[in-house]
């Protein structure tokens, strides 16, 4: 049980990896509070879940696990708590965005407002911020490196 839990939260106490987690976080959250809570202009939880099913007829079961990952994962993030494992949740919900809306957008972002919709580009920072938090873990300042180092030392 130890190397399972070593293996999810290993890291070491790196200003690179704090800084790849905080960024993640950052842009991350405003998207979860947008299904979760309707901030930012978002619909909200209830009108997220119909918006999904109905769209991309996704379970509503996975479409909470959608909104989870986004909000309490950007939260848990912020805390360098299970960064790995929130990394990966990460990198399904990028490649999910990326396959099921918004590779027929081409690369770019819609920034003159003239395609029908947004591109992939922000995607692929967020699944490359990902994978650095999947492989080498939370680093500096996350409960993640207290915890590596806690049963390190032991």
């Amino acid at each position: 049980m130890k190397n399972l839990l070593l293996a999810v939260v290993n890291t070491r106490p790196c200003w690179a990896l704090l800084i790849a987690r905080i960024t993640l976080a950052i842009v991350m959250f405003p998207h979860g509070a947008q299904k979760l809570l309707g901030w930012f202009g978002g619909y909200g939880w209830r009108r997220t879940i119909e918006f999904f099913t109905a769209t991309f007829y996704i379970s509503p079961a996975l479409v909470w696990l959608l909104i989870a990952v986004e909000f309490l994962g950007s939260i848990a993030l912020v805390l360098g708590l299970l960064s790995r494992a929130v990394a990966l949740g990460f990198i399904a919900t990028m490649a999910g965005a990326i396959t099921m809306v918004h590779a027929h957008n081409g690369f770019f972002m819609n920034w003159s407002g003239q395609q029908k919709g947004e591109g992939f580009e922000f995607h692929i920072l967020a699944l490359g911020l990902a994978l650095v938090v999947l492989l080498a873990g939370g680093g500096k300042a996350s409960i993640d490196s207290w915890i590596t180092s806690h049963f390190l030392k032991k």
